[in-house]
């Protein structure tokens, strides 16, 4: 049949033909062949047995079209009138039409064709299962009573009437061998396997509830697999199959070994899996349904493979259901669909031996909404819509608008479903958000509502901005140049995006100019002018800008002409002149057109009108001043210039000194400059001077003229050119211009061309290179941004006053003005950091006195900054790095500037404490954008150094030497790089500014004699030192019983032992710092820091131990009637000697380390350049030095003093004994060696104080052992008695015991009576026990 014409409605017939012979059709109906069977339908009973002798019945579909709905009643009235059967005609008399019935009714919905099925006929259901449903128009789910389709099926079957039985499709094994013939269905073998089979079958079978029929349908290989079908008029039972399947074997032959345990149901597509909704977003309600014709079946739901176990409630549900009793419905229900539940859903419906069930992967669909997230909304009754539209292809149930913030303004949604897009117009005014709430944000936002359930939202922050009012200063601005004025702008908003000031031309303002201060109610903007010029007269516009929305307020200022007291010219500036002549002085200024002053003279109190010359382009103001009466000489007279505008304001030059004079002194005299005594100096303007000029010129600066003999001699020369002081005039009004950055490339570009032509002058004159600074310096205070042209125009400048031939004027300059060198440097690193490098901007710009490399910082992928600078003429180069670890924290756009200047390094001041200079080139590096942590920098210097100098890095500091400028080595250090440092100095500095090298001829030299000497000398005498120590402690173990018999001797002893121990440690971790920075380890760096503490520590405790051993030598010798106990004695020594250094040394690494400048950068010991850490060790130890000479001071004295009965001659001759072997033996104990020391800081001092130094203390461990513990009598016996020569001992004492070889601390000793009860009461006849119960020996005690 073809597929239907458009038409309003169409209809199906079907007819049911019965015939005797082959029917044969003519028209393009479909024909479905209709097998008779003998269970046929109640109704139709006697007409089957009429028909009994017919062969073959034949449905016929007949598709109907009709323009009137009204035309299908009409029909089916006539089709019921009919009286059936209706006998054939004469042509085929053997064709009866038993059954005509309307089975199908298509109606138009839209563009689609909705098919029903009349009553009592449903659509088959393989149709069902595999078109579409009616899904809207059933208002249930799709295939639940499947009684309407979308579209006529063009090739059927259509409506028809229930199927009354079900087809189960089964297979079973039989255990025998397969045979060929089975494959074949008219084999003999194959007939008599499907005969007894379905013998079988239909005998077990038949106990089912509606058995209608088993038929064998193949025989495949497995053994022998049986398939067959099974058709019933209604759903078998639970267990049913396992009773009938039992009975199928016991009826069927033996031979046949048919296995019970094979009977498989076979899977079948008859179940219908739906997903609504197809496309799932999260947050929807999703229904799973799997529908089955097998009624009476298990139904199981599975998520990824696990069964799912879940009642009603909650987030899901399973509901199962049978529909008109034909067929069984599981629906699973997820609530609020999320992305966790994602996954493959699987549906089993089970009976007894059968398996349906079907699967679908389900996935999530993200709610995609298109907005711009921030708005901007001024309160000006000006529409703005919100716009948000859906990316998801959906029918969106509805789109709703919410809003929340602390003002609410509404608007007007305008929605469109099917474009998937709202728009919400807002118009607000100034009563919606008044300026009080200005800035105030509200969150709008729409949401997209999905049919089952799912939301989707886009936030829309809207900020309101109410239009400002500005209030501006109301009274009127009139002032004259040089005067100050603001103008005070206010609005009533709070939030802006920009605030700036214009001319009436339209050119802003520079914002040096004016400031902007938020208040809580208002916003204000003052511009002020400190020095008002002509350029400042005209109207300006204060401007508030939000987005396209600006707010001005205009204001008039009048700048009434007058001559700033700086651009005042007098002569003379000074002079001296006879009493009985006359003196004339004149003021000139610049002359302007429109200028009219009125100038006075004011001499003391007087004043007397100006006479007016005009000279070229100067107005000259002229007073002369009549002779004084000679009674009034000598006198010093002040004469001013008053310059009064047409506003009655008026400006007072600075005073020019005249000293009248007697004349009898006067021995030069010039026309120019004047009269004068010997030796007077006067100043005087190179304007007013001999000096050559062009007619019209205005040259600046001035000169110095002393009075020699009967001449004038110009003693000092700084006079400016005209063109260099006509460009230092313009920078000093430039830097007042309202529009200073518009003109100021134009200005670098004249100063670049005026530079090159006055070379020469520049290169004789110290007055036009000081100018050509100061405009430098001037210049470099103006400018946000520099770019690469004018950068171009600056290093051309630089490149002329910095070429060799200028030296001598720098040199000059200097003497005049020490801090012009470090004011250019300054300038300089301005410009670099206002540098803007652009895409197309050179990455170099050569001359010949300076060179310029940069590089911008990319984004998210820095490059390590390498930069080389060659001067060939100078014979210098040198090279900058920093690492990609050090670009990466600054931000992306950055540029990094390093200019290199060869001939700097002799125009800097030299360093007058350290009488260093630089030896180098002087690179600058500079950052664009400010930098907050330690920024490491290496650099390479070519080693041009002085004989017997030490390369130092070191960098410009311009705070030192008050201001002037200096160089420093904080934060820079020389580094070795593994290259041969012969001809290079490597250096490393964790900042950026200018760097270069220092030689400091009183360092030793790296490779001199006298740093190898020293380092033979000290690392021999540590070797000595710590077998020496060792031994002395080997020593003090063997004999510390003997010796420590008193309290005296115990914690002499005590300390001895103490001082060996630390200063043992501390050599040892000495020569292991050395071995780690030497060595180059991989944890050096940590290694270093434990180094650094340990010997800090160590030498402190060293240090603290004499120090406690001094105390208590002084505590014995002065307080000789007072007793401690040893344990007090004990505490006090130990807390002194340990506790101390290690609250020193704890606090310094604490305080230094986590800023990584505890340690020196290239040695392990303490941080001198930037932190001064060095003084926690200096410090202590020199103040010890200074308390234990202090004490030997006394013990001498003690010495000196006389003992009784000792003769005149012997106790000079024992005082000046002992008096040596005092100092001998309290040197190393009391560490007086270190005393040295002070010396080697001296600059300038002699190496003999070096090799000293270096000798005493890398020796100190030997001394100790030698006059500490060896030398003492007690010690000696304690080792004599040690090693069985006890009788040799005894006698050597006795023999000793008066003589001179006694110990110098020896109780017995003759000189010991000099110290009177210093360690032990040895004059009382009786001697108190100590503390500890033991006896005070008051014989041959030592100490």
């Amino acid at each position: 049949m073809k597929s239907p014409r458009t038409a309003a409605f169409c209809f199906v017939l079907i007819v049911i033909c019965s015939c005797e012979t082959t029917l044969s059709v003519t028209t393009q109906s479909i024909v479905h062949p209709l097998i008779l069977h003998d269970h046929g339908l109640a109704e139709e009973e006697p007409l089957r047995q009429r028909r009994a002798v017919a062969e073959e019945e034949y449905t016929v579909d007949i598709e109907i079209s009709l323009e009137n709905i009204s035309f299908l009643e009409s029909v089916k009235a006539h089709l019921n009138s009919l009286s059936l059967p209706i006998q054939g005609n004469s042509t085929d008399p053997g064709t009866d039409i038993v059954s005509v019935a309307v089975t199908t009714v298509c109606t138009p919905a839209g563009n689609d064709l909705l098919c029903s099925c009349e009553k009592g006929y449903v659509w088959p259901r393989e149709r069902c299962l595999h078109s579409v449903t009616c899904q809207e128009h059933d208002s249930a789910l799709s295939g639940r009573h499947c009684s309407c389709l979308k579209g006529l099926p063009p090739q059927g079957p259509f409506c028809q009437l229930p199927e009354a039985y079900i087809t189960l499709k089964i297979r079973v094994r039989l255990n025998i061998g397969f045979q060929e013939d089975l494959k074949n269905t008219s084999s003999a073998l194959y007939r008599s396997y499907k005969t007894d089979l379905e013998r079988a079958f239909r005998e077990g079978y038949k106990t089912l509830p509606g058995f209608r029929s088993a038929i064998v349908t193949q025989f495949t290989k497995g053994s022998v697999v049986v398939n067959y079908e099974v058709q019933l008029s209604s759903a078998p039972q639970p267990g049913s199959f396992h009773k009938a399947n039992q009975q199928v074997t016991q009826n069927l032959n033996q031979t046949y070994k048919m296995d019970y345990n094979s009977f498989q149901g076979t899977p079948s597509n008859e179940t219908k899996f739906t997903v609504i909704p197809e496309v799932i977003f999260e947050g929807d309600n999703v229904t799973l349904e799997c529908e089955s014709e097998i009624v009476s079946s298990n139904t199981s739901w599975y998520y990824e493979g696990r069964r799912l176990d879940m009642k009603d409630g909650g987030r899901f549900s399973i509901h199962t259901s049978v529909l008109n009793n034909m067929s069984l419905v599981s629906r699973l229900i997820i609530y609020n669909f999320t992305k966790h539940d994602a996954g493959e859903y699987r549906c089993k419906l089970t009976l007894d031996i059968f398996e349906f069930g079907d699967f679908r992967k389900l996935d999530v669909t993200p709610i995609r909404i298109l907005a711009k997230e921030e708005r901007k909304v001024v309160c000006d009754s000006n529409p703005i819509s919100l716009n948000c539209c859906s990316e998801n292809i959906a029918n969106w149930s509805k789109i709703e608008w919410k809003q929340e913030g602390e003002i609410r303004i509404l608007g007007n949604p305008e929605t469109d479903l099917e474009s998937s897009c709202s728009t919400y117009t807002l118009k607000a005014d100034g009563t919606q958000c008044p300026s009080g709430s200005s800035g105030t944000t509200v969150t709008y936002t729409c949401e997209f509502v999905s049919p089952y359930g799912a939301t989707g939202s886009k936030n829309i922050a809207v900020t309101f901005i109410s239009v400002a009012n500005l209030t501006i200063t109301s009274d009127p601005i009139s002032v004259s140049e040089g005067q100050r004025f603001s103008i005070t702008c206010t609005s009533d908003v709070v939030n802006y995006d920009e605030v700036y000031w214009n001319t009436s031309a339209g050119i802003k303002i520079h914002p040096r100019f004016y400031t902007m201060e938020k208040y809580q109610d208002r916003a204000e903007s003052v511009l002020t002018v400190q020095t008002s010029t002509r350029e400042w007269n005209g109207t300006y516009h204060c401007i508030f800008r939000y987005k396209n929305s600006y707010s001005v307020a205009t204001k008039d200022v009048t700048v009434h002409p007058l001559p700033l007291e700086s651009d005042i010219m007098m002569d003379p500036l000074e002079a001296s002149g006879l009493c009985t002549s006359s003196h004339q002085f004149k003021c000139c200024v610049e002359k302007e057109e429109g200028e009219e002053y009125s100038v006075t003279f004011h001499v003391d109190s007087l004043s007397f009108p100006a006479e007016k010359e005009v000279n070229g382009k100067q107005a000259c103001y002229k007073y002369s001043l009549p002779a004084n009466a000679p009674r009034w000489c000598p006198q010093h007279i002040d004469v001013f210039c008053h310059f009064t505008n047409a506003a009655n304001s008026s400006v007072r030059s600075p005073p020019m000194k005249l000293t009248l004079l007697p004349g009898e002194n006067i021995t030069c005299r010039d026309p120019v400059i004047g009269i004068g005594e010997p030796g007077k100096i006067i100043q005087k303007l190179c304007q007013f001077s001999s000096v050559s000029r062009s007619p019209g010129q205005i040259i600046g600066g001035t000169i110095t003229y002393r009075c020699v003999g009967s001449q004038w001699k110009e003693e000092k020369r700084g006079c400016i050119s005209a063109p260099i002081n006509g460009l230092l005039r313009l920078a000093k009004a430039l830097i007042k211009s309202p529009s200073q950055d518009q003109k100021l490339p134009i200005y670098l570009r004249d100063l670049s061309a005026s530079s090159v032509k006055e070379e020469q002058d520049i290169r004789s004159s110290p007055g036009s290179l000081g100018a050509v600074i100061s405009i430098l310096d001037l210049l470099a205070t103006v400018p946000t941004q520099v770019t690469s042209e004018m950068m171009r125009d600056i290093l051309a400048t630089i490149n002329v006053i910095l070429d060799k031939s200028t030296l001598n004027s720098w040199e000059k300059l200097r003497q005049q003005q020490n801090n012009q060198s470090s004011q250019f440097l300054h300038s300089v690193e301005r410009f670099t950091k206002a540098l803007q490098l652009g895409d197309h901007t050179p990455p170099f710009l050569f001359h010949p006195n300076v060179q310029m490399k940069s590089m911008v910082i990319k984004q998210d992928s820095p490059q390590a900054y390498q930069q080389k600078f060659v001067f060939t003429d100078s014979d210098l180069w040198g090279d900058v790095a920093i690492d990609e670890c050090q670009l990466e924290s600054l931000q992306a756009k950055s540029s990094i500037v390093t200019v290199a200047f060869p001939t700097l390094k002799a125009i800097l001041a030299k360093d007058a404490q350290k009488n260093m200079a630089s030896n180098s080139l002087v690179m600058t590096t500079t950052i664009s954008r400010s930098i907050s942590k330690p920024f490491r920098i290496a650099m390479t210097f070519k080693n041009s150094r002085r004989a017997g100098g030490t390369p130092q890095c070191v960098f410009w500091n311009f705070s030192l030497d008050n201001y002037a400028g200096g160089w420093d080595s904080s934060g820079c250090s020389v580094e070795e790089d593994g290259r041969d440092t012969r001809d290079r100095v490597f250096c490393k500095c964790n900042h950026l500014t200018s760097f270069s090298i220092l030689m400091s001829p009183d360092s030793p030299d790296p490779g001199s004699l006298l740093k190898v000497l020293l380092d033979i000398i000290s690392y021999i005498g540590l070797g000595f030192s710590i077998f020496s120590l060792a031994a002395c402690l080997v020593v003090e173990t063997m004999v510390w019983k003997s010796v420590t018999k008193n309290r005296t001797s115990y914690m002499r002893h005590i300390c001895i032992v103490n001082i060996a121990f630390c200063l043992l440690i501390a050599d040892v971790w000495f020569i292991v710092a050395g071995a780690i920075h030497d060595g180059y380890y991989p944890l050096n760096e940590t290694a270093c820091v434990a180094a650094t503490f340990f010997i800090h520590f160590f030498y402190l405790s060293v240090f603290f131990w004499m120090l406690t051993l001094g105390l208590m030598l002084f505590y014995r010798l002065i307080f000789i009637l007072h007793d401690a106990s040893k344990s007090t004695q004990k505490a006090l020594a130990f807390s002194l000697g340990y506790g101390c250094p290690l609250i020193i040394s704890s606090i310094t690494v604490g305080v230094t380390q986590p800023q990584e400048v505890y340690m020196r950068k290239n040695a392990c010991w303490l941080n001198w350049e930037d932190t001064r850490a060095l003084l926690a060790f200096a410090i202590p130890a020199l103040m010890i030095v200074v308390v234990n000479v202090s004490i030997t001071v006394v013990v001498i004295t003690k010495i000196l003093r006389p003992s009784i009965g000792d003769k005149p001659g012997k106790q000079e001759k024992s005082s000046l004994f002992q008096i040596s072997k005092s100092i001998g033996v309290l040197t190393p104990l009391l560490g007086l060696t270190w005393g040295f020391g002070l010396a080697t800081v001296i600059q300038g001092s002699n190496a003999v104080f070096h090799i000293i130094f270096t000798l005493l203390n890398a020796f100190q461990g030997l001394f100790i052992l030698l006059f500490g513990c060896l030398w003492d009598q007690k010690v000696q016996e304690a080792l004599l008695n040690k090693f069985s020569l006890s009788r040799w001992s005894s006698q050597h004492s006795k023999s000793t015991s008066l003589g001179s070889s006694t110990p110098v601390f020896s109780m017995s000793s003759p000189i010991s009576r000099r110290f009177n009860n210093l360690f032990g009461k040895t004059a009382a006849p009786k001697v108190p026990p100590d503390s500890d119960g033991n006896p005070v020996s008051s014989g041959s005690s030592s100490y």
